[in-house]
């Protein structure tokens, strides 16, 4: 890991990120301090995808020019996620971020925050959206939620 926490002030958030997490199909997130808000790196058996603040790049670069199959999951462009939200609003037409991807998408960050709060190495299950055999982290999934409110 190395990630950092304040130890003073008022913000508790991580100040220095570094993280891994490890798919079911053997790709690894990279998540390092480069450039401003960060990098993230998707490894897997044939190269590597690396998206900084500006910038995208794989390795081998003959990945860039990889053609998506007709079988393959094929996405469209958006270069305004809240002004595809609303226009798809309109039309009913599925955003670029699905809500299932989203979720994914925002449980992986939370896990990572879990795992370098922590600072160990923790099992995830998606179907039961728990941590495996981790009470300690499982606590941290939600917050007490104060009187009169609950779920």
């Amino acid at each position: 890991m190395g990630s950092e926490f304040p130890k003073t002030g008022l913000f508790d958030t991580v100040s220095r990120i570094h993280f891994r997490a490890r798919y079911a199909n053997g790709v690894e997130l990279i998540c390092t301090p480069s450039g401003i808000g960060g990098a993230v790196r998707f490894e897997g058996t044939e190269g590597w995808v690396h998206v900084d603040w500006n910038s995208f790049s794989t390795h081998p670069e003959s990945l860039m020019d990889t053609v998506i199959g007709p079988n393959e999951i094929h996405l469209y462009e958006s270069r305004d996620h809240k002004r595809n939200f609303l226009d798809c609003i309109k039309s009913g037409r599925d955003p670029i971020a699905p809500v299932e991807v989203g979720h994914r998408s925002a449980s992986v960050c939370h896990l990572a925050n879990i795992a370098m709060r922590l600072n160990r190495r923790l099992h995830w299950d998606p179907d039961e959206e728990s941590f495996i055999n981790d009470e300690q982290a499982n606590r941290l999934l939600s917050k007490t939620v104060r009187t009169p409110w609950h779920l």
